[in-house]
């Protein structure tokens, strides 16, 4: 990292330069990201802190550490989601199919793949649009659909082709060439291979090391040892120069190395590999790698004719297997906890989110509520109304009944005010202000309809059976309205003023009455501030 990126453009620059790395050390890119984070929150920009907390989350996956980078994601893709960031978005589904990957779950990780492709838009770089549409032809190669992978890879293809990215485009036939192998298709395998090399030669581009793997397996496969071997040799040559993928990219290379020295009947050369590739694999964790190092191990004891020590191996093996799918099971039961503890507590924290905006006795929105969303559909409707509902006479029902019956009776008007908004008014909202005051949003209806609908609210309460729970003692209601056209200024001050003038007015012209309208009349003044106006 070169200097201490202060400016906000620049530090962007610089992530999008990590992030669209094809090639490159986990540990130390995580070690960048942590150090791009801490100048995101001394500049104090979110998008840039989730940015590098994305990049961290990616290079744990890498690492191994599938279950951490499960923790992480949840928040950095609600934060993306919430703050409707495409981009970041599609990026996350990238990482979360990757995390699905390792869990060996084909189905969500063709899923997450789907996404982040869906979510590419012109914001895109070249990398995401590229790179992304590799990445579901993988899932769907992982998943079985072979054709429908084969065609995305083919696209794929021909976008790096447009773009003008040749490294893409290798890593696009790398990953082609890996599946068609993977899945027993050495043919269709050797054919992408040799468009690779043969695009490498006409832009004068060195293969990375993972693609002269793929080569070399599939070299194995149609008996060409010799030229395998010189392949690996070349690729363990290149990770050493510092160009590596993933912590176990070179114990991998060793092994596939030593399969061909074992083949070419070179049998101390590939027990130098094999002990190579075992000793990474000791001391970076990599069971994977180890069981099938083991496997490797039999075989070379084998082909020297060493078959007591071949049988010995074998049991190595075998328990080696049953230790890693022991181990693998117990660590996807790990990251699904991870996975699932982390859903738990959005949900938990989006259910308390919910009750701070709920009214505890009615169920309806609360003041809170009101005022995070009003505002926005002052500035986004044209056609809105509001409407301050205020029951008539209530101090009565609590006096004279109690104050539970005056609750049942708040319960039974919000109940019957939600259903009778939705009717005339979907996208809409009833609000509990306080007491027995309630606020009505009518987003799209205005004028004389708005005053027709408002009516037959107050109709639909007064007209309700209230002998059971008031013993005959009426219920009705004030309304007080307002438009937009009614405001000087469009805000949810001035619209609450105009209908609270109007609720005032309502209440001294007789109550159980709709009045809107912008009143400039001096007398009429605020329903809050006249007494004994209920």
């Amino acid at each position: 990292m070169q200097g201490r990126l202060t400016d906000a453009e620049q530090l962007s620059a610089a992530l999008t330069e990590l992030e669209d790395q094809y090639v490159w050390a986990a540990d130390s890119s995580y070690d960048t990201a942590t150090a791009y984070e801490r100048q995101a929150r001394a500049l104090g920009d979110e998008r840039l802190i989730t940015r590098a907390r994305l990049c961290q989350a990616n290079m744990l996956m890498r690492m191994g550490d599938v279950a951490a980078a499960a923790r992480q994601i949840w928040a950095l893709h609600r934060w993306a989601a919430e703050h409707d960031d495409r981009v970041l978005q599609a990026r996350t589904h990238l990482v979360w199919s990757n995390i699905h990957r390792h869990l060996g779950d084909a189905a969500q990780c063709l899923e997450h793949a789907v996404l982040a492709v869906e979510l590419l838009d012109g914001s895109a770089t070249a990398y995401m649009h590229v790179w992304h549409r590799t990445k579901l032809a993988d899932a769907l190669g992982l998943a079985g659909s072979m054709d429908a992978a084969r065609a995305r890879y083919e696209q794929t293809e021909e976008l790096a082709t447009d773009l003008g990215e040749p490294h893409l485009l290798l890593g696009v036939l790398n990953n082609y060439a890996y599946t068609e192998h993977a899945a027993g298709e050495h043919e269709r395998a050797q054919a992408v291979t040799n468009q690779l090399q043969l695009i490498a030669l006409e832009h004068g581009l060195e293969l990375d090391p993972a693609g002269l793997d793929t080569i070399g397996a599939i070299e194995i496969e149609n008996g060409n040892y010799s030229e395998a071997e010189k392949l690996l040799l070349e690729a363990v040559r290149r990770h050493e120069l510092g160009r590596y993928e993933d912590a176990d990219a070179l114990a991998e290379y060793k092994l596939t190395l030593a399969r061909a020295q074992r083949f070419l009947g070179a049998t101390d050369r590939a027990q130098d590999s094999l002990d190579k590739s075992r000793e990474l694999c000791v001391s970076r964790g990599l069971g994977d790698v180890l069981v099938r190092v083991h496997q490797e191990q039999a075989e070379l004891h084998a082909a020297r004719g060493e078959f007591a020590e071949a049988f010995a191996v074998h049991k190595i093996f075998f328990a080696a297997h049953h230790a890693l799918h022991s181990s693998q099971r117990e660590a996807q039961a790990r990251t699904r906890q991870a996975m699932f503890e982390t859903a738990e507590a959005r949900q938990e924290a989006e259910r308390f989110r919910e009750q701070a905006r709920r009214d505890p006795l009615t169920g309806l929105r609360n003041r809170r509520y009101l005022d995070e969303q009003l505002p926005g559909m002052v500035e986004q409707c044209v056609g809105l109304t509001v409407a301050i509902v205020d029951l008539d006479h209530f101090k009565r029902v609590n006096d004279q009944l109690s104050h539970n019956i005056g609750d049942q009776v708040l319960i039974q008007v919000a109940k019957i005010l939600e259903t009778e908004l939705a009717a005339v008014s979907p996208d809409g909202f009833v609000a509990r202000m306080g007491g027995e005051e309630f606020l009505l949003a009518l987003p799209g209806i205005t004028g004389p309809t708005a005053g027709e609908h408002l009516d037959g609210i107050r109709v639909a309460i007064s007209s309700y059976d209230w002998s059971e729970l008031t013993h005959g003692m009426p219920i009705t209601v004030s309304i007080g309205v307002a438009g937009l056209t009614d405001t000087n200024t469009a805000s949810q001050a001035a619209l609450l003023s105009i209908a609270d003038r109007n609720l005032y007015v309502a209440k001294h012209a007789g109550r159980d009455r709709v009045v809107a309208g912008k009143h400039l009349d001096g007398r009429h003044r605020s329903y809050r501030n006249g007494a004994n106006a209920a």
